[in-house]
């Protein structure tokens, strides 16, 4: 195989084709950067269900030997940290509850760790590090997860079990995470829904390169043929157009994307919503490089090399 033929019918077809392969480049760099931004939306949702619970949950902080509730004169940790007997009772009341779907516990270890891991994204992991630590395991509650029937209904539970010995606070954010999720769902979807089209507008595009590509080299495909060039050696140089194609629309698509992670979350919402934990780069390593959904890294080539190579196949038979 000569390789110096390969490249130079390469160049050729790149400036042959070049408003095409323009065209198909930040049609490529629009629809990757908007998948993206919806990989990381998601993500997001899952960092704030992780810290802050969904809209059908509602935690219950149990006490500690030095519960903050004692300093402000509450009775339910009077006996310092939560008994057996007390997780007990709070668990029956739980279970009886008509208005309680499920519940999970999550003991002072979990919590601290979960609390840790949250605190480091915000740059103060710190506080919980050290032999001077401000915050440390004993400190920390354990909790019940409470997932609800109905987001609209929690009053019956929260009666029930705010008053019991053992419960140091229930934390009920359903309102405010109705309204984050919504925002976050409408973003995410989209983003999805107008990155498909293009996309799939991509994809045209892509045929027609080809298309428009093969015609113009009819007469030297005919030739190749008739001295045995195999589909393979023919099919070579529209691969490699592809592949320019894809990486040149991928990498504007992960500069759009790290320039979004910069200003738009880290310089730009998470410094103006502060209650929220926020994406970080690790979670912009996830939308290059994802698997389900599928990164940008991935999809990108394979928008371009997988319909180049059904479509190479027809048209190099001449």
């Amino acid at each position: 195989m000569q390789l110096r033929h390969v490249f130079s019918e390469l160049s050729t077809g790149l400036r042959r084709n070049l408003t095409m392969h323009l065209a198909v480049v930040v049609t490529l760099f629009v629809s990757l950067t908007l998948a993206g931004i919806g990989i990381l939306v998601q993500r997001e949702a899952t960092i704030a269900v992780d810290e802050l619970g969904s809209e059908l949950q509602i935690r219950v902080n149990l006490c500690t030997e030095d519960d903050p509730s004692l300093r402000r004169g509450t009775a339910n940790c009077a006996s310092g940290e939560v008994t057996a007997a007390q997780k007990e009772r709070i668990e029956q009341e739980l279970e009886s509850s008509p208005e309680v779907e499920s519940f999970d516990f999550e003991s002072k270890q979990e919590s601290f760790e979960t609390a840790y891991e949250q605190a480091k994204r915000k740059d103060r992991g710190y506080l919980f590090e050290g032999d001077g630590a401000v915050v440390t395991v004993e400190q920390w509650p354990a909790a019940y997860w409470v997932t609800l029937k109905s987001p609209d209904k929690a009053d019956g539970v929260i009666s029930a079990v705010e008053g019991l010995d053992g419960v140091a606070s229930i934390l009920d954010q359903r309102d405010a995470m109705k309204q984050i999720f919504g925002i976050m769902t409408v973003l995410k979807y989209g983003s999805w829904i107008g990155s498909g089209f293009l996309l799939f507008a991509a994809l045209l595009q892509v045929a027609n390169t080809i298309r428009l590509a093969a015609l113009a080299r009819r007469r030297e495909i005919a030739i190749m043929r008739l001295v045995g060039a195999s589909t393979l050696y023919i099919a070579l140089p529209f691969l490699l157009e592809a592949l320019v194609t894809a990486i040149v629309g991928v990498g504007l698509a992960a500069g759009a994307l790290a320039a979004f992670q910069f200003w738009g979350v880290e310089n730009g919402m998470a410094e103006r919503v502060t209650f929220l934990p926020w994406v970080d780069w690790s979670d912009y390593g996830h939308a290059l490089y994802g698997y389900l959904p599928p990164g940008i890294l991935l999809l990108g080539p394979a928008l371009t090399l997988v319909p180049t190579l059904l479509l190479t196949r027809k048209y190099v038979k001449v």
